[in-house]
């Protein structure tokens, strides 16, 4: 079972032939995303009876995931394997809440595994780095990852689990990992994933036949590509959420010539998400 946002969607990955068409909605017509989830769930159908339900939507941010995703989720009933991959959505918003966030999240776990899921995460890597971001920029946006970062620690160290560590893979910061936008993985950035997810799996002792294929059918986007995205798609889309990040990054980049106030640190947890969430 998969719950989070576009990049467990598949968005980035067709299925059937490239495209630059990255909206979040899905490929154009005659097309469909693939992505890591489905991937990692073909691989397992080679040694065991699968049932794989994607409740993964574009756009998705971690509260959504919480009133969205995950009623339907655990209406299913037992659930061995469970993914829970969102955040970076959330990160790039002027709402941003490190603590609803992780109160969020922790409803998730909490609910995924009293059903017997086995939790897959992940720690996020710096994005600033793959956009090619200015420092100004890159380091707020890099404290507000890690701040969502710090809640998935919470979360494997209450939980448990499986966890990749995206900073531990070099080809994170590859061209050839990421699609035409740089924010959703490529065919070889979902192949990297449903990969490594298998070998973990299997470290623990699961059966797996067949494990996720590496070799990529498609060529990664060439810098005409690269350009023509972002007069078509990029600079559209800038345009339409500058309302919300131009005053953040505004803010945020005034920031940088104050002092620190200390140590990041998440902020304290009243709880009030989880509660209005059960109620």
């Amino acid at each position: 079972m998969a719950l989070g946002d576009s990049t467990t969607v598949g968005v980035g990955d067709p299925m059937n032939g490239s495209t630059t068409d990255l909206s979040g909605a899905g490929a154009r017509p005659g097309e469909g995303w693939r992505g890591w989830a489905s991937l990692l769930a073909d691989s397992l159908a080679s040694s065991h009876r699968v049932t794989f339900s994607n409740f993964a939507t574009s756009g998705a941010t971690v509260p959504a995931v919480a009133t969205d995703q995950l009623p339907e989720a655990v209406s299913t009933g037992p659930i061995d394997i469970a993914s829970l991959i969102v955040g970076v959505n959330d990160t790039l918003r002027s709402t941003f809440d490190a603590g609803r966030i992780r109160d969020c999240l922790y409803l998730c776990a909490e609910e995924l595994t009293a059903r017997g899921a086995l939790l897959l995460t992940v720690r996020f890597h710096d994005h600033g780095q793959v956009f090619g971001l200015p420092v100004w920029l890159r380091r707020p946006l890099w404290q507000r990852i890690e701040q969502v970062n710090l809640a998935y620690d919470d979360l494997h160290a209450k939980f448990g689990g499986i966890r990749l560590d995206m900073a531990d893979y070099p080809e994170v910061y590859r061209r050839d990992f990421w699609s035409i936008d740089r924010l959703h993985p490529g065919e070889r950035g979902h192949r990297t994933l449903a990969r490594a997810f298998a070998d973990e799996l299997a470290r623990r002792g699961l059966q797996i036949d067949v494990p996720p294929e590496l070799d990529c059918a498609y060529r990664p986007p060439s810098r005409w590509a690269d350009a023509l995205w972002l007069v078509r798609e990029g600079v559209p889309w800038l345009g339409r959420r500058a309302h919300d990040l131009v005053p953040w990054a505004a803010r945020m980049a005034v920031t940088q010539f104050h002092p620190s106030p200390g140590p990041l640190a998440l902020p304290p947890s009243t709880g009030s998400e989880v509660r209005r969430l059960e109620a």
